[in-house]
């Protein structure tokens, strides 16, 4: 069989791309020196070594044609980018579902970047220019750069199926780890509070490990699809979402008979901010988020504080502000753990500190 012969691949309907491309990577038969490309309305051909014996696809076929080029400056190369302009371009981007997210920086000409990378991820079809994620509820600033500018996406990874829409609420490719690790962190039957879930970053992984989950989020758009998720997860049973601010949830607890944690899970970065003399801070007086988890753990829980910490103070000031926290209401604290998930600006590490609270 001559190299023609070997190019072997298996079509699929194109929403479940993704979703058979980690299938495939598992099975050792992912081929990523080829391209994904379109095969009829619909669907597209996934590019293997070898024809898989346990994922679900319509027929496999052989690829024809020109090979792959290889990377993004290949692609750019092509529509005529020097060197000094292909330098410019960023090294990263995420492809969630059918959608392409990406941070421009100082690239010229971004739509033609657009173009570039549809052609390289073929199972994609909308590229979207990533902004700040501002305000209370992390909203995000999108701008459609190419494709069919469709900013609802389904995406899967580690088994968890997350349904968003990229202009209304934030998800944060880089945390990718972190979201698996906490699926791996909770027992059957363990009790969660996730004090920001957002559309489900970190509930739907425990909840899917069987954990019982208190999921507050007060973003509306996130809430509803928080409860999407939610459904197509298929844990309705272990999670309990609320549409709220998480304090005023948790300073309600009645600690004989209402919502006790085991585990708390903090991933909102100002979480931690201590109060200003006034008793209030900039970021809405968010120590009162550190207070009110500590009010609602058990003795000997587990705390998971997500923090935008500067390099020169990791890990002490987010273990400090825990620290003080905890001596407030008399409790101590037993780190088990301090984490750099990602870096989070220039000069600035997300951490996550592991702790648990006596």
């Amino acid at each position: 069989m001559d190299e023609r012969d070997e190019r072997l691949a298996v079509v699929v309907d194109k929403p479940r791309a993704e979703a058979v491309i980690d299938e495939l990577e598992r099975a050792g038969v992912y081929d990523p020196d080829r391209s994904v490309r379109e095969y009829d309305e619909g669907s597209v051909s996934l590019p293997v070594t070898a024809v898989p014996e346990a994922v679900d696809y319509r027929e496999v076929v052989r690829q024809v044609g020109e090979p792959r080029l290889r990377d993004l400056a290949d692609h750019l190369r092509e529509r005529g980018w020097t060197d000094a302009e292909i330098e410019s371009a960023p090294s990263s981007w995420a492809v969630l579902g059918t959608v392409v997210l990406v941070d421009t920086g100082d690239a010229p000409r971004p739509e033609e970047l657009g173009e570039a990378l549809l052609a390289l991820h073929g199972a994609a079809d909308t590229v979207l220019a990533r902004g700040p994620i501002t305000g209370a509820h992390r909203e995000p600033d999108v701008t459609v750069l190419a494709g069919e500018g469709d900013t609802e996406t389904v995406h899967r990874e580690h088994g968890t199926t997350y349904a968003m829409d990229l202009a209304e609420v934030m998800f944060s490719p880089g945390n990718k780890a972190e979201r698996a690790r906490m699926g791996e962190e909770v027992d059957e039957g363990e009790r969660v509070v996730d004090m920001f879930a957002g559309i489900g970053y970190f509930t739907l992984p425990m909840a899917r490990a069987g954990a019982e989950v208190t999921a507050i989020e007060r973003n509306p758009a996130s809430f509803e699809f928080l409860l999407e998720n939610v459904r197509r997860n298929g844990v309705t049973d272990r999670v309990h979402p609320y549409r709220a601010d998480c304090r005023d949830v948790l300073e309600q607890v009645d600690p004989a008979t209402d919502v006790r944690a085991d585990r708390i899970v903090m991933g909102y970065f100002e979480a931690s901010e201590p109060r200003s003399e006034d008793g209030r801070s900039p970021s809405d007086a968010s120590h009162e988020y550190l207070d009110s988890a500590l009010g609602a753990l058990e003795p000997g829980g587990v705390v998971h504080m997500h923090e935008a910490t500067p390099e020169g103070l990791v890990p002490d000031r987010p273990v400090g502000r825990l620290r003080d926290a905890a001596a407030e209401r008399g409790r101590s604290v037993d780190v088990i753990e301090t984490r750099r998930v990602k870096g989070y600006s220039e000069g600035v590490a997300h951490v996550v500190v592991d702790a648990r609270v006596d």
